[in-house]
């Protein structure tokens, strides 16, 4: 009777974020992927714990599978199984479905966002005794704690971080005749005309923008919308006025780059694949350092600039941390065990070597390795670098209704839609979710 109550009682929560999901037929496919899946054969009598990511490009998850079979190998009694579960727009479903069906992975690799609802959801539990315990502690990044916290409490430890810059081909810039990035949104324009044109019969295009409504493409368009002026910093929901001057400004920047025949979009939410920029397709590209590693194996040639100005400088914060899922005690402190390596210097240094993502470990940065990794990889400075113009989304229950609405507007405006009139549509919705009437 128990858990009927409970899952009652999450249902009900769960129809204010998602009350058009199909859950049920979820919850029978991930239990009959959960029944399915292949459980480690050796360490027989160790704990087990899942973790289930979404990891990208595919490189990045060999790395990590690399560090997942260090921690194995160094812990026998505690086991770990990685499972990539789709991007971050596939997996929600599932981890919701998940939860409702009283069978969660024992950890999650996701952005930090998601941290209100699975604390509405009770699916996690507070970590402050452990981590306030744990050396790894004054080795984490205090500018990242803030990416941990609700309602006076941490709920998960970070995994890595990074932020968005635009990739750019030298080559294709030089064939141009520019010979510089641009600087301002103005320049940016410019520039991405200019990049514009026919090359041994196939049509380049200045720059790929992100056609879709998920979070990809809120990421990567909320550094234009804080370098207009903007801001999403809130405490709750009903606070949030998506009808700002930097919101219609960045909508209209992006809608003028497609009047302009300056931008050619991706396909619908696949704005994070690099295929045209690889091929020279389009010459610039949102994107962030975990890109890295993929680019390296090409062999292309690119480099990085900061996001153009518009008033100020600015880009988004991005990265993933780590949660721990309710489970026995004894999972639960296992997944912490884990959690700390994640955390550590050797970890960090590992994970930043093979994939780009800036560490968040202050010794991996000042480790000898990671800055003759720099030395050998400079693009990877500017991100470093435009860090401190850095802004995150905002972690309050709610955040992906904020995050759904502004997507549509984005998505709209890239398909023709008025860019105040997008704005506004979606400022309208989401009071009538929350009941709020922002002034």
């Amino acid at each position: 009777m128990a858990n009927i109550v409970r899952l009652s009682r999450i249902s009900k929560r769960l129809e204010l974020h998602w009350r058009n999901l199909a859950i049920a037929p979820l919850i029978l496919c991930l239990i009959g992927l959960l029944g399915c899946q292949p459980t480690p054969s050796s360490n027989a009598g160790a704990i087990h714990l899942t973790l289930w990511h979404g990891i990208n490009p595919p490189p990045n998850r060999d790395v990590f599978q690399e560090l997942v079979d260090r921690f194995n190998q160094s812990h026998p009694t505690i086991q770990v199984e990685s499972l990539y579960v789709g991007q971050g727009d596939q997996q929600m479903p599932k981890i919701l479905a998940a939860v409702v069906g009283n069978a969660p992975p024992n950890m999650l690799w996701f952005a930090p966002m998601i941290t209100g609802q699975l604390v509405e959801l009770e699916a996690i539990r507070p970590i402050d005794d452990w981590f306030d315990a744990s050396p790894a502690k004054e080795q984490l990044d205090p500018a990242l704690i803030s990416s941990m916290e609700l309602e006076g409490h941490l709920w998960s430890i970070p995994f890595s971080t990074n932020n968005v810059g635009i990739f750019y081909r030298p080559s294709l810039f030089e064939a141009a005749g520019i010979t510089e990035p641009p600087q301002t949104w103005e320049d940016l324009r410019q520039v991405a005309h200019t990049l514009t044109r026919s090359v041994n019969g196939s049509q380049q295009h200045g720059i790929l923008l992100p056609l879709g409504k998920g979070e990809w493409t809120v990421f990567t368009w909320l550094p234009f919308m804080w370098s207009g002026g903007g801001d999403l910093a809130v405490d709750s929901v009903d606070q949030v006025n998506l009808v700002n001057e930097g919101a219609i400004a960045a909508l209209q920047l992006w809608q003028d780059l497609l009047n302009d025949g300056s931008a050619m979009l991706s396909p619908p939410e696949r704005g994070y694949e690099i295929d045209d920029f690889l091929t020279g397709r389009v010459a610039m590209q949102l994107t962030g350092p975990w890109t890295l590693g993929q680019l390296q194996a090409t062999g292309v040639d690119y480099d990085v600039m900061p996001i153009p100005v518009g008033s100020e400088p600015a880009t988004s914060i991005g990265g993933e941390n780590l949660f721990i899922f309710n489970a026995t005690p004894e999972a639960e402190r296992a997944a912490f065990t884990f959690a700390e390596y994640v955390m550590s210097e050797a970890f960090q240094t590992q994970w930043a070597l093979g994939t780009g993502y800036l560490p968040v470990n202050v010794r991996s940065r000042q480790s000898v390795a990671y800055k003759d990794f720099v030395a050998q990889e400079p693009t990877l400075n500017t991100f470093i670098e435009q860090a401190k113009y850095g802004h995150s989304r905002p972690i309050v229950p709610g955040y992906s209704r904020i995050s759904e609405n502004l997507g549509r507007a984005i998505e709209a405006t890239l398909l023709g839609s008025n860019p105040t009139e997008a704005l506004q549509a979606a400022q309208q919705r989401l009071n009538l979710v929350f009941g709020s009437d922002p002034a």
